[in-house]
């Protein structure tokens, strides 16, 4: 097995990670994070289809705050390999634990729901399964194949980091998704104390060896802004984003899951998201999408749609 060079990136002082019984205060919204929920009209289709097929999907299991909005325009964000992650990250509030056993005919059911959705740019992610022997990796290529060849499709995929197996990204990489996506999440300082088991510098070696490898893959990465990074650390993050050709490039406020999960240490202001994405765009992403509440598939089709 061929892995990326590790790196361990130092956890801020002073910054604790809570146990399972520990708490931490929610900090009042600011007005730009106050939204109108919008008309149900495509909810309940997509609710009922995704139950209907036994499917799961990071808009409810991560809480996403754009889920109402995302299901009224029949489109969803769909989570392969089960509904449990193995890492125990401190912003995500995806269950963690023993996962159960992978569903062999989740790439069909996943085909299924693509087509009566009507999707043509369909994103698939994950959770972490450090328990598998390739991660999940071919898995997702199943997936991958299956949506096409019902649907196709063009196709994005938000890949875990695969513990810095290339073997398993060539995996991914030999079904020709699209974009490829692998989030760095947040600063190389914060690193293990908002991801935990994850590291800085394996991320960047799968996005470069996604580019490197992919025969033409877009490569796409986000960022989660007010966890107590400087405007520094996110440019240089920036900066070694496009060091290692990343395309697209995602910025958005981290929102407190529940009170057991990492509180907020800032709001950022709209006005500093734009000027963010300025100097995002300006360091040479082909697509950067820049907001508070920016997620890492809100409107990929669009995103994708821009950089053909």
């Amino acid at each position: 097995m061929s892995s990326l060079p590790v790196i361990n990136d130092a956890a801020p002082s002073g910054l604790p990670i809570l146990s399972p019984d520990e708490v931490t205060p929610r900090k009042r919204l600011p007005e730009w994070l106050r939204r109108q929920i919008p008309a149900t009209g495509g909810i309940g289709f997509t609710k009922s289809l995704v139950e209907d097929l036994g499917l799961e999907t990071i808009c409810e299991s991560g809480k996403c705050p754009n889920r109402s909005e995302c299901w009224t325009r029949r489109t969803a964000t769909f989570m392969i390999l089960g509904e449990t992650c193995t890492r125990p990250c401190g912003f995500c509030s995806v269950k963690r634990g023993k996962p159960e056993e992978v569903a062999i005919d989740e790439p069909e059911r996943l085909a299924e729901a693509c087509a009566r959705l009507g999707l043509k740019h369909v994103v698939i992610t994950s959770v972490t399964r450090d328990d598998l022997p390739d991660g999940g990796a071919d898995h997702f290529r199943r997936s991958i194949l299956a949506v096409r060849e019902r649907t196709g499709a063009t196709i994005e995929v938000l890949t875990p980091d695969f513990e810095g197996d290339t073997a398993a990204i060539d995996t991914v990489l030999s079904a020709r998704p699209e974009v490829f996506n692998h989030n760095m999440e947040t600063v190389a300082r914060l690193q293990q104390f908002v991801r935990r088991k994850s590291q800085y510098r394996i991320s960047l070696g799968v996005l470069d060896h996604a580019k490197r490898a992919g025969n033409g893959v877009l490569t796409k990465s986000g960022l989660m802004l007010g966890l107590g990074e400087t405007t520094e650390e996110i440019i240089d993050t920036m900066a070694d984003l496009r060091e290692v050709g990343c395309d697209f490039l995602t910025l958005g406020q981290y929102l407190q899951p529940t009170l057991r999960h990492l509180a907020v240490v800032r709001y950022l202001p709209p006005a500093e998201f734009d000027e963010l994405g300025e100097i995002a765009r300006k360091l040479g992403f082909k697509e950067v999408a820049s907001g508070p509440f920016v997620r890492s598939s809100y409107h990929a089709d669009e995103m994708a749609a821009h950089a053909s």
